[in-house]
């Protein structure tokens, strides 16, 4: 009975979600080249507010716990677990004070309204998967600029999303290279639970009725073995999952 529900307001969620990315398309643009960053970061927030609330035609439901002190005068390294895409929009809109730029694969930055004009201009790094020279270099870029201008990157160790959200051991090297390239940037474990209940079926139809909770950890200095930072961070992230919701 639910998956039959789930088909017409599926249908309902992509014709706003589609109308959402499409009107905020010109509106970034216009931002970004007539009245600068701040206005355009602004407008990628307020986009991303709009994103979560298509969510709701689906049922879905937030929750963000963030109990840190987390300072907004230095560079943060936000790491998190990967359920699905509709993991980015709640990180983004929630930890907007902190300017989040994503290391997305490059794909993501050609043919998506709204979405890909922000990968592109936004400060985010858009890597090859297939050319691992292209990838350091473009993390490397997106860690100097974080240190400079004392905003956020966001990556997602896993790779890819996990489709039942069992986590996947992390992959250290593009977050090592943040850390590398922005060594006053506090580390900030993200814990993501439930996201992949809007993939359950696949793209169509959507999940519904999905609750989507997010757990910001204790922050974590940049300093020391980097081996030994990550797999701290890992198990935090990974401690907090829970897959029998």
């Amino acid at each position: 009975m639910q998956k039959l529900l789930s088909y017409p307001l599926t249908i309902l969620f992509f014709i706003f979600f589609g109308f959402t990315l499409i009107v905020f398309h010109p509106i970034q643009w216009f931002c970004l080249n007539v009245l600068g960053y701040d206005a355009h970061k602004r407008t990628v927030s307020i986009l991303n507010w709009f994103l979560m609330r298509c969510t709701n035609i689906l049922g879905t439901r937030y929750r963000f716990e963030n109990k840190q002190d987390i300072p907004t005068d230095r560079p943060l390294i936000i790491v998190t677990n990967h359920q699905s895409m509709y993991d980015i929009p709640p990180i983004i809109w929630y930890m907007r004070k902190h300017h989040p730029k994503f290391v997305a694969k490059k794909e993501l930055g050609k043919g998506i309204p709204s979405v890909s004009y922000n990968l592109r201009h936004g400060g985010g790094a858009l890597i090859d998967r297939k050319d691992g020279k292209q990838a350091i270099l473009e993390i490397g870029r997106l860690g100097a600029y974080i240190e400079k201008h004392n905003r956020s990157a966001v990556i997602f160790p896993e790779g890819t999303r996990s489709r039942t959200g069992k986590p996947k051991p992390f992959k250290p090297l593009g977050l090592k290279i943040l850390m590398k390239k922005s060594p006053s940037a506090l580390l900030v474990p993200i814990t993501i639970n439930n996201s992949w209940k809007i993939l359950k079926y696949g793209k169509f139809p959507m999940g519904i009725g999905a609750y989507l909770k997010f757990k910001v950890h204790p922050p974590i200095e940049n300093t020391g073995n980097a081996d030994e930072l990550i797999a701290q961070v890992e198990k935090q992230i990974t401690g907090s999952i829970i897959l029998t919701e």
